[in-house]
């Protein structure tokens, strides 16, 4: 019997934290799950204060396997740099910390449903789409920004694990609000240099 989302990721930070077991090493784990669990693992941290140097690599292997998804393949790689990172221990217990009050959130919604949906091959591709295009407003420069395209992408891994497909169409409509949202930050951004000088007048 699969574990739910939180049991899992709970059970594989335990092990990080106690074994400091690398990336490749939960991929070996947790085979087709692996894709959802990992990408889980890599951007969790960004809901929180992150080390310097690291949202670069996390966000760079997130992006690697989401574009593994797209091209259809169910076995994750990761290249042997990534693969062979380990998360430091004090870094894992942070995140243990607060795992479990985020995937409990989450839980409460998800459910295996509509699972002509969650468990179509083009589901699939269209989730690492989606998961793509999330991790690389992740990954812009926009400040502050860092939590909101987080949020729609452990949305769309619990969705997966679950074989939620509702959740999984609700997902989709997130991550075109979350698109729209950076949008208008973007073009307010572009436009600020032209409202700075009258705010001065």
């Amino acid at each position: 019997m699969d574990l739910r989302f939180s049991q899992e990721i709970k059970l594989l930070l335990q092990k990080l934290a106690e074994q400091h077991l690398s990336l490749g090493e939960i991929l070996a784990e947790t085979s087709e799950r692996g894709f959802s669990l990992v990408i889980a693992l890599l951007v969790l941290p960004f809901l929180f204060p992150m080390p310097p140097g690291l949202a670069g690599p996390f966000g760079a292997g997130c992006l690697l396997l989401s574009v593994q998804m797209i091209l259809g393949r169910r076995s994750p790689w990761l290249p042997k740099r990534i693969a062979r990172y380990k998360f430091p221990r004090p870094f894992a217990q942070l995140i243990l910390q607060n795992l479990r009050r985020i995937t409990t959130i989450f839980e409460k919604i998800a459910r295996p449903r509509l699972a002509k949906i969650a468990e179509n091959p083009l589901t699939w591709r269209i989730n690492g789409v989606c998961i793509s295009w999330l991790t690389l407003l992740l990954m812009s420069p926009v400040p502050f920004t860092n939590p909101i395209p987080t949020v729609g992408i452990l949305l769309l891994t619990v969705a997966t694990i679950e074989s939620d497909g509702l959740l999984i169409c609700v997902s989709y409509g997130i991550t075109t609000l979350i698109t729209i949202l950076f949008g208008f930050i973007g073009y307010a951004l572009w436009l600020a240099p032209s409202w700075l000088p009258s705010l001065w007048r």
